[in-house]
């Protein structure tokens, strides 16, 4: 097999290893390897680079949201490569450097990134391999790597390093159908490993968005609406402009005030005299709902089986209707949108706090009128997206703004901007009719409002049901729908569904007279949430009882990407002001391989306290597009003093393909502490946020 040696790869600093693999993979379900779903490059070679000191990099266009990704890449291609972890250098998020893999969003990293780097690292292996055995003479499969050092056990000293085959040269070689290696093999995945990112988090090294001081750099402050869906009329910026060293930008639409100083740009802002058409009437936090229901477009069914008619006769009693509500929800990241923005040569480069670096790319590239090559984005650490960052609106006016001033330029939306425009998880209405027969569900309609449809349809066993969604997260509300922008939220529509489908369930269970952990199990046939469900009761210590028993304890199940969670609280209510204690969770996850069980109980349990926020707390007020949410004060996100006793556990599931992690475990938190309520009070809060002022009411009425 012939080689090209070639220098110099992409322009990258120093040498290394590229391997060509190409697209001829078939996806078979071989034992030791992975489905060959990707979000990234065909020719995974752009995922790693082995330099002449012997260290990888792997290159990645993902980034560190705080959830464990550059730990787990690392962690797989030092399995895949056979060297040290410590061994790995991470780049991630750097359009320049790093292959367009996708966003980090969607817990799709681990399912779909993942096996992309394993199998460069294994294709990398085989081809060092046989290079080693061309240069030793001997057979390949006779040698043996650790540490990156191939040996020939049988021939003493008879040894070379991968850094020694590279030699500062680029190796191209294609070597076909390599397998990853087997569960029974593996020396690093599902090991415990100190986080890549841990030191430079602890000592505040660390650098993100708003870090990048660069010479010359001015501070953005822009003027914005009082409400959404106004035009500005007239802006005065006189005033402004007499302030020592300020620069005032006027340019389609946006007025931005600069100075080297942020404070003092922002005391110039203010002296902008700004006229902007009076907001449009619209609804507000209370009568969002109704709003909603008349504004949706037609629905749409998204599961179907037996004749409703039926199941309506076979319950006759045993009938339930219930409308479950949740409220908008924001992201409210404790690092708000930034991005520094530096154009010469032509070319702008942007440090953005994103998600999605190369969706970013093309926005600015398209707002600027560059081609896609004058544009490179970099964002690595960012503080939290959970699914609002993937646009990056400030990394455009940064670029906006540095191109016209002609200096680097840094806007960092302030908590007030922050709220205001963030694509908040919808508001929903989920109405639901179900019906119960001897201990067995046998009727199930359901209509979905402005959640969308994704795991809309129940997965218990019912013979009779009908499910409908009108509007979602994914461009299915018609304008008008919504007073703003909404979006992805961890988990999206899957949070709410499953919050008024394990509530229904509760419900149900009720009506039989049936403890609510049986109820589930007789109604279930799908073994893997049968699984978790066991799992989780026996961790809890469930004791069946009919609910409400006074006990305070709360069970539910829940499917996200085909990952199966199980969930068990305990909660305190304080009767008097309906103030909720939550005194511990339970909670069992089959997240099939688990590359890391630290970093995956790590998510957990922060899915744990992020949902306990809008379970109990979190909700956004608004009138007439006017965002009146404008900071923590108003916005109870989940506090050190809330948590309880959390206790995760992990299926041991090596054999199967590693599948979401990152979101699966927040799924139920709003249900389960729903039925616990239940059970404490014996009554029913049927929207989100349980705030004690519901909480209390509902007691009063149950």
């Amino acid at each position: 097999m012939s080689e090209l040696l070639r220098r110099d790869f992409f322009g990258l600093a120093g040498a290394g290893l590229f391997v060509f693999i190409g697209a001829g993979h078939t996806g078979a379900q071989e034992p030791g390897r992975l489905p060959t779903r990707s979000s990234g490059p065909a020719d995974f070679n752009a995922y790693l680079r082995i330099g002449t000191d012997g260290r990888v990099t792997c290159m990645c266009g993902k980034v560190e949201l705080g959830q464990g990704v550059t730990t787990e890449l690392a962690m797989v291609l030092a399995e895949e490569l056979d060297v040290a972890f410590d061994s790995i250098d991470v780049v991630l998020g750097d359009t320049d450097l790093c292959p367009n893999d996708g966003g980090t969003y969607g817990s799709m990293t681990t399912p779909l990134t993942i096996p992309g780097v394993r199998r460069a690292g294994a294709e990398a292996r085989a081809v060092l391999l046989e290079l080693a055995a061309a240069k030793l003479g001997v057979a390949a499969e006779r040698l043996q790597v650790t540490n990156g050092v191939i040996i020939d056990p049988g021939k003493p000293g008879a040894t070379v390093t991968y850094a020694a085959l590279v030699d500062g040269k680029r190796i191209e070689r294609h070597v076909a159908n390599v397998p990853v290696k087997a569960a029974a093999g593996f020396r690093v995945i599902g090991k415990a490993v100190r986080r890549k990112d841990a030191l430079e988090k602890v000592t505040g090294g660390a650098t993100y968005a708003g870090d990048m001081l660069l010479p010359g750099l001015l501070h953005a402050a822009i003027l914005r609406p009082p409400a959404h869906g106004v035009k500005l009329k007239s802006a005065d910026t006189s005033a402004a402009e007499k302030v020592a060293g300020v620069q005032v930008i006027r340019d389609s639409g946006m007025v931005a005030v600069l100075h080297e100083r942020p404070d003092i740009a922002a005391q110039a802002l203010a002296l902008v005299k700004a006229e902007f058409e009076n907001p449009p009437e619209g609804p507000d936090d209370r009568t969002i709902f109704d709003h909603l229901r008349k504004t949706a477009p037609p629905a749409r069914e998204v599961g179907t089986a037996g004749d409703l008619a039926e199941g309506e006769r076979l319950a006759a009693g045993g009938i339930v209707e219930s409308v479950y509500l949740n409220s908008y929800v924001a992201h409210a990241p404790i690092e708000t949108h930034s991005a520094t923005a530096r154009f010469e040569d032509g070319k702008v480069t942007v440090w953005a706090s994103t998600q999605a670096p190369f969706q970013v790319k093309g926005a600015v590239a398209s707002a600027l009128g560059l081609a896609a090559g004058k544009v490179r984005i970099v964002s690595r650490y960012v503080g939290g997206g959970f699914g609002g960052k993937t646009e990056a609106d400030q990394g455009v006016e940064a670029a906006r703004l540095a191109k016209i001033c002609g200096k680097p330029v840094q806007v960092v939306w302030s908590r007030q901007e922050e709220f205001f425009f963030d694509r908040f998880r919808p508001a929903a209405v989920m109405s639901i009719r179900a019906g119960v027969a001897n201990g067995k569900i046998v009727l199930w309609d359901s209509q979905i409002v402005g959640a969308g449809d994704r795991e809309a349809a129940p997965f218990y066993d019912i013979p009779h049901r009908r499910t409908t969604s009108a509007g979602g997260w994914m461009g299915g509300n018609p304008p008008g729908m919504n007073p703003f922008e909404v979006g992805a939220w961890r988990a999206p529509t899957v949070n709410s569904i499953t919050f008024a489908r394990e509530s229904h369930i509760d419900a149900l269970a009720a009506k039989a007279g049936v403890d609510p952990l049986e109820f589930r199990l007789g109604n279930l046939s799908h073994p893997r949430l049968r699984h978790v469900l066991e799992a989780a009761a026996k961790r809890f210590g469930w004791k069946p009882g009919r609910a409400p028993s006074g006990r305070g304890v709360g069970v539910a199940c829940g499917i996200y990407s085909n990952a199966c969670s199980a969930t068990c609280a305990e909660v305190v209510v304080n009767r008097t002001t309906g103030a909720v204690e939550v005194k511990r969770v339970v909670m069992v996850l089959d997240v099939g391989l688990v590359m890391n069980p630290d970093g995956m109980r790590q998510q957990a349990e922060g899915c744990v306290m992020m949902g306990m926020g809008p379970a109990l707390g979190e909700e956004v007020k608004f009138r007439n597009g006017a965002v009146l949410t404008r900071n923590f004060d108003g916005y109870p996100l989940a506090r050190f003093s809330w948590l309880p006793k959390v206790e995760i556990e992990l299926v041991d599931n090596p054999e199967s393909p590693a599948l979401s992690g990152g979101e699966p475990p927040i799924i139920t938190l709003g249900a389960v502490l729903a039925n616990a309520i239940f059970d404490a009070v014996g009554a029913r809060v049927l929207q989100l946020p349980m705030t004690p002022e519901r909480v209390k009411a509902a007691a009063a009425r149950g």
